[in-house]
């Protein structure tokens, strides 16, 4: 199988490609994101950074510096760095943390003057209710009080994909080490020594996603997950939610601003104004209590509903082999396994390179999928053409990736747009509830023009199990595909639409991933 660094890569690349640069209003920027512009900063930003939108307009009127962040997951972000795709693109790095940074010297060494911003610590957000049934103290709450309470099912929660978001990673990392009982940087002895409770722990693992926010969204969808694991300050977003930091210890973002070494003195200058407003007492106080992080400015007050107890810093890994294991270990064994229905436009209209294209997306995408994944293919036009099913066997994945390659490969376009019949289909294929992260991909490059209508669809879905209208619908726009249709098919199941007509296919198979 490929290694997980270049599979990064790839993603990095195709989510870089979907991306355009945002000003801090939030607007995209109506400019080439490659050019330099005077008095403004081309961020490449960690995505959970665009709840700063208020802030970074409040420096743009102090400063005059105008910030325009481009969000990318952080460890793709890393990645992009160190195969120097970032340099003249982008003027400063604002991830959530640099943990992951300092394990890639390339990446590293294009980074200067980092300087913290703000933190927040991962925590635990359960229901209110959970806690009482299960008889926590939220201050007296260790890692080992949750992993006992996974095991006994008595809890089930949610957090998003730590090959991609720094949050999921820095969740892995502080499970590890709690459970481990590491006493200083994490070792491959130590990962050994923690697999069997880390088995256990992610067994409660229901809820899995490339973003803090649809995470936040699927959970309270569904009401069946007793809790999320994520950052402290993201948690403290979610209404309902009683925010524990484990006692025996927590891993914390620092949200470090710093230039890119191929950067000019004027902008490095720039960087180091908008940073220093972002420490000034008036703006720490602004983002402690508008995004509830917590501040480095000793004279300011953590914002209302912080919990100021100390707790101890968990170590994070000293190596990146550690590291890029421990992600392994999570990918291939210690996480429940994907089961995905592709659902494939190729009617008449995909002809050519629009069909080239996928198979192109497809061929790039088993690189990725990991071990025990059971990935489906549903061609269709007319009607669905065929349902080909394959599982990664970790006893010879090769196996099940050349097949899917194969059927990839015999893939041809002919007929209508049954996009609606198709669908349903898939459902039915998925059958009852099974212990997977379970998902439909739809892509198609045009409307539907046969079979079931949109209001057949809609009382099919309101029809099923409950069970079953959990598995959600990812769409993804493309060619001429109609944006309001897929939106409602997205927003009806629980999924998300992602927009692949003028960025690339690839880039949106590539951020599904997270969601899987």
């Amino acid at each position: 199988m490929t290694t997980r660094p270049a599979r990064l890569l790839a993603a990095a690349l195709a989510a870089a490609a979907l991306l355009t640069g945002c000003t801090a209003s939030g607007e995209q920027a109506d400019t080439d994101p490659d050019a330099a512009r005077p008095g403004t900063l081309r961020v490449l930003a960690s995505s959970e950074l665009s709840d700063m939108t208020t802030v970074l307009a409040q420096v743009a009127r102090s400063t005059g510096v105008t910030v325009r962040p481009t969000y990318l997951g952080t460890l793709d972000a890393v990645d992009l760095l160190a195969r120097g795709r970032a340099d003249g693109r982008y003027d400063a790095l604002w991830l959530s943390s640099d943990d992951y940074l300092r394990l890639h010297p390339d990446a590293a060494r294009k980074v200067v003057s980092e300087t913290p911003v703000m933190s927040s610590p991962v925590a635990v957000g359960v229901r209110p209710a959970t806690v009482r049934a299960l008889g926590w103290n939220p201050a007296d709450v260790t890692w080992s009080d949750v992993e006992e309470a996974v095991r006994a099912g008595r809890l089930t929660y949610g957090m998003t994909d730590p090959a991609r978001s720094n949050s999921g990673f820095s969740t892995l990392v502080s499970v590890a080490s709690a459970l481990s009982g590491a006493q200083s940087a994490l070792t491959d002895a130590d990962v050994r020594e923690a697999t069997p409770r880390l088995k256990e722990f992610f067994r409660g693992q229901k809820l899995t996603s490339g973003s803090s926010g649809w995470l936040a969204s699927a959970y309270r969808r569904r009401g069946d997950v007793d809790a999320l694991l994520n950052y402290e300050s993201v948690l403290k977003g979610v209404p309902g939610l009683t925010v524990i930091r484990p006692a025996d210890g927590v891993v914390t973002a620092d949200y470090p601003l710093a230039s890119l070494a191929s950067t000019s003195a004027a902008t490095r200058e720039d960087v180091r104004r908008v940073t220093e407003a972002l420490r000034s007492a008036p703006l720490q106080k602004l983002i402690t209590d508008t995004t509830h992080r917590r501040p480095v400015v000793p004279s300011v007050p953590p914002g209302a509903g912080l919990d100021t107890a100390r707790r101890r810093e968990l170590p994070f890994p000293g190596t990146r082999s550690v590291a890029d294991g421990l992600l392994d270990a999570y990918e291939n064994d210690l996480r429940r396994p994907s089961r995905t229905v592709y659902v494939l436009d190729t009617s008449g209209s995909m002809e050519g390179g629009r069909l080239a294209r996928l198979k192109t997306a497809l061929t790039g995408l088993t690189g990725d999928f990991r071990d025990r994944e059971e990935v489906t293919l549903m061609p269709f036009g007319s009607d669905v053409k065929d349902v080909r099913t394959h599982v990664v066997d970790p006893a010879d994945p090769g196996r099940g990736l050349k097949a899917i390659r194969a059927d990839t490969d015999a893939l041809s376009a002919d007929g209508k747009t049954a996009l609606y019949t198709s669908l349903e289909k898939a459902y039915d294929h998925l059958g009852a509830d099974r212990d997977a992260f379970t998902s439909i991909v739809l892509m198609t490059d045009g409307e539907n023009t046969t079979g079931a209508k949109a209001g057949d669809f809609d009382a099919f879905y309101r029809g099923l199990t409950a069970d079953r209208r959990r598995i959600p619908v990812f769409t993804v726009l493309f060619g001429d595909s109609d944006r309001e249709e897929l939106e409602h098919i997205a927003d009806l199941t629980g999924g998300r639409l992602f927009d692949a007509r003028d960025g690339s296919l690839d880039g949106a198979f590539e951020e599904i991933r997270g969601y899987q």
